[in-house]
């Protein structure tokens, strides 16, 4: 009586003070309960040890008491409190807060509590994260299924673009969640054994990953496809969350298959250069593993399904033998009346059907339609892997290259060695490319090539088949015996090259996959305002009238632009070949950045010699390029293109030398290591020598351990001959004779000289090179005087 009188005379008081009771009460149950869960005892570590030492006693706590392994009833909720304390330990934050505070997740919000308590006399409004269940009641699925942020942004974003994922946000204070847990744990069984991916937010221990996922309220559980987040609106059942993902597969994966439109779909392969792949079963709707699959290998492989109990398939079954009483899988490729590979199987397995298209993605002879297939096809070489070569038919798609083309893939079918892949690229879709491997001789398609990948920037050695490619017995054998020498001698590919980026061919098709997205994205904005779903409509609605805003704003102002402006454009169009031309000591000292392809290179005079060379770092190397003042601005162009993709060493250092300078320093060089001199440095007795021409030389110095490694450049023209100006035509006719000489070294040839320098620089990271060893360093004090 008393206690109702005085909610009479002042109930929002009463009610004031009953709350605060409530709210003490659940303050001191979490201190107790704080109390009695430690971490560090969990965990068996001190309050002063390393993440290490966390990281590995829990590794050893978790290995023990995993329930799949540990029987004890008690294995699940120790598993849990291993891993509650190692997510509060290895963050410092929260370990911080616990050393501090003895908060931990379930209590932490309760040091604010002066905010706390003002939301919620304002209100009345209980919100979630202001009371918990403590994380043992969570199930163990649910806790293996646990996303963070970092890990749903880094792992299972990229991993939808392969398979959707079925997500569910979750509360530990959330009494439906309770419920639909049965249904839940049901559902993940079924779908995660046929490779959906399973994720479970927590949304009071996750309210960043929840906010990016759209997700306030809880239970919901939500579909990821694609990047895309797609949320579930309907009553939740099995059958209804296993529609719900089946609905997020893009439609037209499978296509079905009749006696009508077999033969269509098995010779699709031309068009879309894949391999296909046909089902056959009993059911009527294609199985959700099927679909996974296809949406899983769509960018390889085509996916068919027949259905065994049409009458319309009738002729399909007799024309393949198929078996009715278990599924059966084919798969085709060049050759459309006898498949490639066969798996028959009762109750589909997941690793059974990876495996199998896995392993036939591409046909025998795949066409080279963009560069993602060139990279998969013709992998990069790695020095400790076995080498791959790719054999290239570069032909043409007319009637007149047909019997070449079968005459290619009849050989391509014979090879049986795993380091040979076999491809074939159209010149008038892949020009550039064509355009860069026939470009050393004058050859026209059809032509096979043979050539190994050095890097992912494009990097190619290769060589021409000789005698071209006409589908003959003799141009088989020739083939044959010069892949055999290729097996023997790596260095059988002679030129080398920087292939360029691939043409997309099927680019075109992008105006059907924008509009397709844009169909997707305009169904589901219909589908959240049938639904009243403002919240998460609003990020599509945004992209919409911001892609609007930008479009009409560029449109405006190309369209208020003043053309006046445009002439500053065009007179720095016209200078620009005059800043290419300039010498490279001019580019380093401008104001703009450097470009791309180039690296910066010292000069090596008697100032940087000691320091640059003399007392070089053991470990470091100094690759110095010897030049004359002519040839000056040539050469470091060269020089810098070919040595750039070696430039993120720290190991090595790049210098260049003026020959007309210290020519004496290159003589007493060589003549310190006899076995570097060249061959035909030699004098011939009764005549007199020109002096020896050291421009384009390269030298890898070795300053520590006194050696270098030279390499001599490769001409392209006319040797000047020595030895025929000294004749008996007199003094003038040796001017003559230099001078004409001198002019056919031109600018040309002395940027060939440089060809073959990264090769050179590649047998000298892998230390294959011969070293020349020197006793000590010449001095470079003195300047050879100019004639």
């Amino acid at each position: 009586s008393i206690l109702i009188s005085k909610m009479g005379a002042n109930p929002k008081l009463f009610l004031r003070r009953l709350f605060r009771l409530a709210a003490l009460l659940v303050l001191l149950d979490y201190a107790a309960e704080a109390s009695e869960f430690n971490p560090y005892k969990v965990l068996g570590v001190s309050t002063h040890s390393s993440q290490a030492e966390i990281k590995k006693a829990y590794k050893q706590l978790a290995r023990e008491w995993h329930p799949d392994k540990n029987k004890d009833p008690g294995a699940e909720d120790m598993f849990i409190k291993i891993t509650k304390s190692y997510e509060i330990l290895s963050n410092e934050e929260r370990r911080a807060n616990y050393d501090r505070f003895g908060q931990t997740d379930e209590n932490q919000h309760h040091g604010q509590a002066p905010q706390g308590f003002r939301h919620f006399h304002d209100s009345f409004y209980f919100d979630q994260s202001f009371f918990h269940f403590t994380q043992s009641t969570r199930d163990f699925t649910d806790s293996k299924h646990l996303l963070r942020y970092e890990h749903y942004m880094n792992e299972v974003v990229p991993d939808s673009f392969k398979r959707p994922y079925l997500i569910k946000i979750t509360s530990e204070w959330c009494f439906t969640c309770i419920h639909i847990e049965p249904i839940w744990k049901e559902t993940v069984q079924e779908l995660e054994a046929v490779g959906v991916g399973i994720g479970v937010v927590d949304i009071g221990y996750e309210k960043r990953l929840a906010n990016h996922l759209g997700a306030h309220r809880t239970p919901s559980i939500l579909g990821l496809i694609n990047g895309k987040v797609t949320f579930f609106h309907y009553a939740i059942s099995r059958e209804h969350l296993r529609q719900f993902v089946e609905s997020l597969l893009p439609q037209r994966l499978v296509e079905k298959v009749t006696d009508y439109n077999y033969l269509q779909f098995l010779n699709g392969w031309r068009e879309e250069n894949k391999p296909s792949v046909l089902l056959f079963d009993t059911v009527p709707t294609v199985p959700l593993l099927y679909k996974l699959t296809s949406f899983a290998y769509r960018d390889f492989v085509r996916f068919g399904y027949v259905d065994q109990g049409l009458t319309e398939t009738t002729s399909i079954l007799q024309q393949f033998n198929i078996n009715t009483y278990a599924p059966t899988m084919l798969l085709f490729k060049e050759n459309t009346e006898k498949p490639a590979d066969v798996i028959q199987f009762r109750g589909m397995k997941k690793q059974i059907i990876d495996e199998f298209v896995s392993n036939n993605r591409f046909l025998l002879v795949p066409r080279l339609v963009n560069q993602k297939v060139f990279d998969e096809l013709c992998p990069v070489k790695q020095f400790h892997r076995r080498r791959k070569y790719c054999v290239l038919l570069i032909t043409g798609e007319d009637e007149a290259f047909v019997s070449v083309n079968d005459a290619f893939f009849d050989f391509a079918s014979s090879n049986t060695k795993e380091v040979l892949r076999f491809a074939y690229v159209y010149q008038r879709q892949q020009q550039p490319l064509c355009d860069t491997l026939l470009k050393n001789e004058d050859m026209s398609p059809p032509q096979v090539i043979i050539l190994e990948r050095r890097s992912a920037a494009g990097k190619v050695l290769y060589r021409t088949v000789t005698g071209g490619w006409n589908g003959s017995d003799e141009d088989k054998h020739r083939l044959h015996e010069q892949l055999e020498l290729l097996q023997r001698d790596p260095s059988f590919l002679t030129y080398d090259a920087m292939l360029p980026e691939l043409n997309n061919e099927f680019a075109s098709m992008f105006l059907i996959q924008w509009a397709n997205v844009a169909y997707d994205y305009l169904s589901q904005m219909y589908f959240d305002l049938l639904h009243s779903n403002w919240r998460e409509m609003m990020p599509i609605v945004s992209l919409i009238f911001s892609a609007l805003f930008i479009l009409f704003g560029t449109v405006i102002i190309q369209a208020f632009s003043d053309s006046g402006e445009e002439k500053p454009p065009k007179q720095k169009a016209k200078e620009s070949p005059k800043t290419a031309e300039s010498s490279p000591n001019a580019e380093n000292t401008s104001s703009r950045p450097p470009k791309k392809n180039f690296v910066e290179v010292t000069e090596l005079t008697d100032v940087t010699y000691t320091s640059n060379l003399v007392r070089l770092r053991p470990g470091h190397i100094n690759v110095v390029l010897v030049l004359t003042e002519a040839s000056k601005q040539v050469l470091l162009k060269k020089f810098a293109k070919e040595v750039y993709s070696f430039s993120g060493s720290h190991t090595l250092h790049y210098s260049f030398l003026n020959v007309d300078k210290h020519i004496q320093w290159m003589d007493t060089l060589l003549e310190l290591a006899p076995d570097a001199r060249p061959l035909d440095d030699e004098e011939v007795e009764g005549t007199s020598s020109c002096k020896q021409d050291y421009t384009g030389y390269v030298l890898a110095l070795n300053g520590h351990k006194k050696y270098f490694c030279l390499f001599r450049p490769v001409f392209t023209g006319e040797e000047p001959d020595c030895s025929r100006s000294s004749d008996e035509d007199g003094g003038a006719a040796r001017v003559r004779s230099r001078s004409s000489s001198r002019q056919r070294a031109s600018t040309l040839q002395i940027h060939h000289k440089l060809d073959r320098l990264s090769l050179w620089m590649e047998r000298l990271m892998e230390g294959t090179l011969p070293r020349h060893y020197v006793p000590a360093w010449p001095d470079l004090h003195s300047i050879t005087p100019q004639k």
